[in-house]
């Protein structure tokens, strides 16, 4: 079992419930043929079997490109998934921030040594935090100890918990903000002494793209990355609730039993999130950007390798963390390299192989149910 990285914090794999909903025969609509990837459609089928609402996958590989669906976008209508299918990809934004901030780097505008001090005086501080003693490095790859503001108790009644989300879904929330909340704790420990996954490192990993460039992280990212690639799926979208169709609708049981019923909860302002994990894209987007990463596309080799040196993560043998990066070593010895990521209703995956030639990235549209691991040893291991 690895870690899994979603805007609530490093949990278990998420636990499978009854049927959700519905399931209708997967579909495929890709071009290349099934062989090799027939394991990969079991595995989803199984997933839709177990609970998951629905899920939408596509995998890219020297073969070709190839997508599929098992269960339901719509619990009401019972409208398939489509492989079209735009999601929110949760703390996957990560690497799309790390790789900005590399991109900085390589161009000599900042230092990974740097302490956050130097471009945010004043903002980490407070019950012991201290940005004199922490460095870019430490937020991107979550060895600096700084509160996870997500984990914050009145964070999790108002954004998390059915009562609080139905109130405060469409609040703004401004990255300031969320510092903030995570500087009313103590450090989870002295900066560089272990690793813990906090989304308030990216949070200010975005600040620091904005004091550097005079631009937005967002504006940055899209045009460092999203325009590039023409990753026409992919947007940073702010405060806008909506997610672009075609889409699925998003569900949650919003800390209720797995048990009871399941709540939409598609329309939110992601900036709840905010560069910890507000993007949204589609599958055949994330393929293309974790394999244009891995094969040098967008950073230069120095800083794709830094990106690539990883440390542990206790609990997790089986996967290090890079910067904004995860290595995984699947049980058949494939590495893997990509991110995963949850925020409400929505849990995705992407990765690639080291050399960038075969990736893959799926969704479930429901945040209670989905054993990413099955699918992801399906594609890389059951060929």
């Amino acid at each position: 079992m690895r870690a899994r990285t979603t805007l609530v914090g490093t949990t278990a794999l998420l636990l499978t419930a009854a049927l959700a909903g519905p399931a209708v025969a997967a579909g495929r609509a890709g071009t290349v043929a099934e062989d090799g990837h027939s394991g990969t459609r079991k595995a989803i089928e199984a997933q839709v079997a177990a609970g998951a609402p629905g899920v939408t996958v596509t995998a890219k590989d020297t073969r070709g490109t190839w997508s599929a669906t098992a269960g339901v976008g719509d619990l009401r209508t019972h409208r398939p998934r489509s492989t079209a299918d735009r999601y929110r990809v949760g703390s996957i934004t990560k690497t799309f921030v790390s790789t900005v901030l590399l991109q900085l780097e390589a161009e000599g505008r900042l230092s990974l040594d740097d302490t956050v001090e130097k471009w945010l005086p004043g903002v980490v501080d407070g019950h012991g935090h201290d940005g004199r003693r922490i460095t870019v490095r430490q937020i991107l790859n979550h060895t600096s100890g700084i509160y996870n503001y997500t984990s914050d108790p009145g964070f999790q009644a108002a954004y998390f918990a059915k009562d609080g989300f139905f109130r405060h879904r469409y609040d703004t929330l401004t990255p300031a903000r969320l510092v903030a909340i995570a500087m009313r704790h103590a450090p989870v420990f002295a900066p560089g002494a272990k690793w813990e996954y906090s989304n308030t490192n990216y949070v200010v990993a975005g600040m620091i793209i904005e004091k550097v460039t005079g631009h937005s992280y967002a504006t940055e990212i899209t045009r460092r990355i999203i325009r590039p690639l023409h990753l026409r799926a992919t947007s940073v979208p702010g405060t806008r609730v909506t997610v672009p169709h075609p889409s699925s609708r998003a569900y949650s049981k919003l800390g209720q039993p797995v048990s009871g019923p399941s709540y939409d909860v598609t329309a939110l302002n992601p900036s709840l999130a905010s560069s910890a994990g507000e993007m949204i894209s589609d599958s055949a987007d994330l393929d293309r950007f974790y394999s244009a990463l891995l094969r040098g596309r967008l950073l230069p080799a120095k800083q794709l390798k830094e990106m690539k040196t990883t440390v542990k993560i206790d609990g997790a043998p089986n996967v290090r963390y890079g910067l904004g990066l995860m290595d995984r070593t699947l049980p058949c010895g494939v590495h893997v390299w990509g991110h995963d990521g949850g925020i409400h209703g929505s849990v995705s995956d992407a990765m690639t192989t080291a050399d960038g030639r075969h990736s893959l990235a799926f969704n479930f549209n429901g945040d209670w149910a989905g054993d990413s691991d099955a699918v992801t040893e399906a594609e890389y291991c059951a060929r």
